[in-house]
């Protein structure tokens, strides 16, 4: 990710049209602005949110409310929980998420 040629700027997420999004189960809501070369999201991941498909973009991730299960291809499993977050680059390992409780995050890449 390259920061560059952004002026300084403000968003108010509530003004941000909301988009749904595919999912196995639950649904998934994106807010999403477009700085340069950066997506900036706020995503929000109702109860039984399972993702259909294997991530392999780059991230970095703030779960700022509820609790986001995330899987590795490798088997490795963590949850996130408000104020915890991941970083992964692209195509370094695969992650699909999940959120039983439901989630609301913020997402850069």
């Amino acid at each position: 990710m390259n920061i560059a040629g952004i002026p300084f700027g403000t968003t108010d997420w509530s003004t941000v049209a909301r988009t749904e999004h595919s999912a196995l189960a639950g649904q998934a809501f994106w807010r999403t602005q477009h700085f340069g070369e950066v997506r900036v999201r706020m995503v929000e991941y109702t109860p039984g949110y399972v993702s259909d498909h294997w991530c392999r973009k780059g991230h970095i991730l703030l779960c700022l409310q509820g609790q986001l299960h995330t899987e590795l291809e490798d088997g490795r499993r963590f949850t996130l929980g408000p104020g915890m977050s991941y970083q992964v680059a692209d195509n370094a390992e695969a992650h699909r998420s999940s959120a039983p409780k439901g989630a609301t995050l913020f997402i850069v890449d």
